[in-house]
């Protein structure tokens, strides 16, 4: 009955989607983070106070930013078992256009803000009560006063290398930099892979229970996927009313992933 609920919510017909970032040549977007959290309303006033836009998708609370939608909490979940920080994600990231104008205008808001690291005043953190850490950055050229930026995995430094090359390979990600960090990119999202040498453990059950990709013809996405050996924890599910489907698979460092196909999808140009 959960799943049921689960799946008619999250492949509800409607607007929510159209901050999606065109995909990839892969047929793939950012869609989505999934939160585990104790208040819905006192997250939703945080992200609402940082410039998204709060709406219902089915049974759930989400708030809307261009390239990422936030849902706030899980259906009958319990509460989480932690946050982010302990993770194979570390932390989530958002883009501003000046970092000082947006914070003063969130802490007007009542968002609790930190300052960035070393004095920088092109960097911001953000941390809900359940533990979620954001990271806001500055882009000046950006479209969009907020927009969704990067995931932050930690793993080994012997992985980093395999970690790039899983997800270029399984998700069409451009692989690259970002600062001193290997990263690869899909529309919407920038994917940072940090060494530590503390272990880290799954994402689900905690605050960020899993990230949500939007895929194009998930059901041959998900054949691809069983053909090069990824197992799906819950397999291909279509909803014959919207046309929607889902499915769910980990990395192989334990992140939680929903794959998403949204029916009659809409993009929006993140282009200056």
């Amino acid at each position: 009955m959960i799943l049921a609920l689960w799946v008619m919510a999250i492949l509800a017909p409607g607007t929510t989607w159209a901050q999606a970032f065109a995909p990839n040549e892969a047929g793939v977007t950012m869609g989505h983070w999934h939160l585990n959290t104790r208040d819905v309303e006192a997250n939703k006033k945080i992200f609402v106070g940082m410039g998204g836009t709060a709406m219902k998708a089915g049974n759930f609370d989400v708030v809307r930013f261009p390239g990422v939608i936030v849902y706030l909490h899980q259906n009958q979940a319990p509460p989480p078992t932690g946050g982010t920080v302990g993770t194979v994600v570390n932390h989530v990231g958002f883009l501003v256009q000046n970092v000082q104008e947006a914070t003063a205008r969130w802490k007007a808001a009542g968002v609790e803000v930190l300052p960035g690291g070393n004095g920088r005043t092109d960097q911001a953190f953000v941390e809900t009560p359940d533990k979620l850490r954001i990271e806001i950055l500055e882009d000046k050229n950006q479209k969009f006063p907020i927009q969704h930026h990067h995931i932050h995995f930690n793993v080994p430094e012997s992985a980093i290398p395999e970690i790039q090359a899983w997800y270029a390979k399984t998700f069409g990600a451009k692989s690259g930099m970002r600062g001193q960090n290997k990263a690869a990119d899909i529309p919407g999202a920038n994917l940072t892979f940090s060494a530590t040498n503390m272990p880290t453990v799954t994402t689900k059950g905690r605050v960020l229970d899993h990230i949500g990709f939007d895929i194009r013809n998930l059901e041959a996405f998900t054949k691809k996927l069983e053909a090069a050996g990824i197992k799906l924890d819950r397999p291909y599910t279509k909803n014959p009313q919207t046309g929607g489907a889902l499915a769910f698979i980990y990395d192989p460092w334990g992140t939680y992933i929903e794959l998403n196909e949204r029916p009659n999808p809409q993009y929006v140009d993140a282009r200056p």
